[in-house]
Formats: C-alpha cells, structure tokens, sequence
C-alpha cells in the first residue's frame, strides 16, 4: 500500500512528463481523426442540390460562382446514407486484425500511416465526389481502414508507457479526443462552408492530419527505453511499475480460453451496450432535437455539439478520480471498474427517460439531453479499460474484438431506431430510450457478476503454449 500511495506522486503533476505529452499528443490525433469522420454529415448538405428554387436571372452570376466553390450533386438520400455509413465497413474490416498485428508490430508506425492514409482519403474526397459515388465511397471506405487502425492500435501504447496506477487518466486523456474531433467539427464546418467552400473542410482536416501523423512518427517510440528525450527517472519510474508485465509477440493466442473467459465475455457484452447507447444517443441528436424544438438547421448544430463538449469535459475528469480512488486505495481496481461501468450504462438510461417523460421544455429538454450523452463517458474507466486488467500481453487483441462487438452494437442500434421512427416519428422516441436502457441493464448485471480485473490463467506465460 505505501509503495501504491507513492507511485502518482512521484511524476505526477504529470503535464510536464514526456508521457503526457505523448498522451496530448494522441489527443490531438484522435481530435483531427473524428473531425475527418464527423464533417461530411454536415457537408453533405452543401454538397445535394438544394430543393429551393432558382434565384432570378440577375443573380445567376452569383449562383454560378458559388456552384464552383460549392459543388452540388444529384444524391438520392439513400446514396447519401451509403457514402455517411461507408466508413464503419472500413473500420469494421480492420478490427480484429489490427488487434493481433498490434501486439507484434511497431504501434509507432501502424498509428503513423494510419492516420496519414486517412488524411490523404480526406484530402481526396473532393476529387473522388466529382468522379461520381462509387469513388466517394471507396475513399471513404479506405478512411474507414486507416480510422479503425487508429482506433485500436493507440490502446497499445499504454501497455508499455502507463504505469498501473495512471492508466485511467491516460487513457481518458486520450480517448477523450474522440469527443472533443465531433465538437470542433460540427462547429467549424458550417463556417468553413460559408466562407470558403465546403472542399476546403476536407482540405483543412487533412492537412492537419498529415502534419500530427508525421509529429507522431517524429515524437513517438514504442517503448519507453528507447525515446532520447526521456528522462532517466521517469524511464525508470514507468519500466519498474511494469516489471511483471510481459509481451504477448510471437506467442500464439489462447482462443479456446478466450471463448470460455466470462470476464471477458462481460466486458464484451458490456461493450455492446455503450457503442448501443452512444450511437442512439449522438447519432439521433440532431434528428431528436429538430422533431422536439423544431429549431432551425445552425441552433440544430450548436444544440447538437453541446453534448459532445461535456462528454469531452467529463471523459478527461473520470480519469483523473479513477486513478485517484487506486493511488490512495480507496477502492480496489474491480471496484472502479464496476462502479464507473455502472454509472456508464445506468445514467444515460435514466436521462433518456427523463427525456421523454420530464422534458417539457426547451431548457429540460438540452440538459437531459447533454447529461443523457456525457454520462456515457463513465464507461471510459470501466469496461473500456478492463481488457488490459485482465489480460495486458493480449490487449491489442482483445480490444480489436471488443471494438468490433461493440461496433456491432452501434450499427443495430442505429439500424433499429431508424425503423422505428420511420414507422412512427413523432411518438417513437419512448421505445428508442426504453430499448436502451433494457440493452444496459441486462448488460450490466452480467458484467457485475462476472467481471474480474486480475490477470487470468489464459492470459499468463505458463498458458502461452495452448490454443
């Protein structure tokens, strides 16, 4: 316990370590990595033929210009629900893969050309939608690729740069970009739009992409050992607090262990509730807030980023009381797990019953709504982090799996609520939220009575010889 109380205190006012500027760093990316993802559902409003009218005779000059630096095309909404949703099938494609090739390859390199490839895509999908659709789809879909790369082969990096008792506030830092690249998109897009076209959001995004995955290349090495710019204290503070932990590389995995883990199949199932409920939760916003407020389509996008600037504010705070309840050995790492899980999944329920049955007006309505979305946040320090308790040699792996079942999760969700509200839109939100919170509650009894956060038979040296 004395050496627990002193392992925070000795780096921590951790912004001025190299580790935590690595974890900006990672922020920053996955801030640039969401704004590529999340700004062609705003653009693609610019970029379909509108419905209004034609101006008059004297003003076709003017819409002649704007035709040139906004382009439009003739997009059938189905179309345009093939080229939004073309990305996930990127993503889906890579998860379990880029799992296992994480724990082998260089994380430096994978995160590295990931993220340039899916700047590049973004760089190109002006080109690629004057080219016609399939184009526009294939860019996306190779975006999708280099995204989900991303996604889960940063998860690596803290196997060998967090020291146990940080992993919480590290991973809630980082992560937490995922939240702050939506904000900043749906913000900046509308402007960029206006004043110079919407090509320039696409230009813009992976510019700056490009710059962080070549800063990445240049700043990051996988193992802290091998950096230059380290110090010798806090090389030897992270390498000491992970003495006992080992590599999985070359080593094959234990699947028929894995297939039998409850622990591992609590975080699994746990993993599809939260993709569920945030998918619901900000895919579904803006279409939300424009059937209960009937505001018009800027207050929609202001109304619609909110969420994602608390969520943002809240994911970066949960870290940091996660690992303060460990270093001063208030609660036990599966207590935090459990506890922050439950807040994850049961929180954003209540609030979205609260939604349909307590928001009777404006006011009610956005804070139920942001309080709904940022408490799904919690989950950052629970579930998503679990894996690497209970199996860190294998936790690119385990988390390529967890992604995909929780993509799984978001794709039937959003699938399921679409049907729903095409049957019936105005009175079919209370099913949606109901469905949501039976998805969490059943999710989460299994996991409080399976979950384990010590490393498990399967997943130690002596097992490395089995399937």
């Amino acid at each position: 316990a004395q050496m627990d109380d002193q392992l925070p205190s000795r780096k921590a006012p951790s912004f001025c370590s190299l580790r935590y500027g690595l974890c900006l760093l990672l922020h920053f990316c996955n801030v640039v990595m969401m704004s590529q993802r999340m700004c062609l559902s705003l653009t693609v409003v610019a970029m379909v033929n509108s419905t209004d009218p034609h101006g008059s005779p004297n003003t076709s000059t003017k819409d002649l210009l704007d035709n040139i630096k906004n382009p439009r095309y003739n997009w059938s909404p189905k179309i345009q629900g093939v080229i939004l949703s073309s990305i996930l099938y990127g993503m889906l494609i890579v998860n379990i893969p880029v799992g296992y090739l994480s724990g082998i390859y260089s994380i430096r390199k994978m995160v590295s050309c990931a993220l340039i490839l899916s700047s590049l895509s973004s760089l190109l999908i002006p080109l690629a939608a004057d080219a016609g659709e399939i184009p526009l789809i294939a860019c996306r879909v190779v975006q999708g690729l280099g995204q989900g790369t991303v996604s889960v082969a940063q998860h690596m990096v803290w196997v060998k740069w967090a020291p146990p008792l940080e992993r919480g506030r590290l991973t809630s830092l980082s992560v937490s970009g995922l939240m702050l690249g939506p904000f900043i998109a749906l913000l900046a897009t509308g402007f960029i739009c206006q004043a110079l076209g919407w090509p320039f959001v696409f230009y813009i995004f992976g510019a700056c992409g490009c710059a962080l995955g070549l800063s990445w290349f240049i700043l990051f090495y996988d193992d802290p050992k091998d950096h230059p710019c380290i110090s010798v204290d806090e090389k030897e503070f992270i390498t000491s607090s992970l003495v006992a932990q080992v590599s999985s590389s070359g080593q094959p995995l234990p699947i028929m262990a894995m297939l039998k883990s409850l622990p591992l199949w609590a975080i699994s199932l746990g993993c599809f509730a939260f993709s569920w409920t945030n998918h619901i939760l900000f895919l579904y916003s803006p279409t939300f807030i424009s059937s209960k407020l009937h505001v018009n389509m800027t207050e929609n996008g202001l109304l619609s980023a909110l969420p994602y600037l608390f969520s943002w504010l809240l994911g970066i705070l949960v870290g940091q009381v996660a690992d303060l309840f460990l270093s001063r050995n208030m609660f036990r790492v599966i207590t935090v797990r459990k506890l922050f899980t439950t807040l994850g999944l049961l929180l954003p329920s209540l609030f979205g019953i609260c939604l349909c049955h307590l928001s009777s007006g404006f006011h009610s309505t956005i804070i139920f709504l942001i309080l709904a979305s940022a408490t799904v946040v919690f989950c950052i320090v629970g579930i998503l982090i679990n894996p690497l308790d209970i199996a860190p040699r294998y936790y690119g792996f385990l988390k390529g799996v967890t992604v995909l079942i929780g993509m799984t999760g978001g794709l039937t969700s959003s699938t399921l609520a679409g049907i729903i509200l095409n049957r019936d839109p105005e009175s079919s939100w209370p099913k949606i939220f109901f469905l949501m919170a039976a998805i969490n509650v059943i999710s989460l009894t299994f996991y409080l009575i399976f979950a384990k956060a010590e490393i498990q038979d399967w997943a130690k040296e002596k097992q490395h010889t089995r399937l």
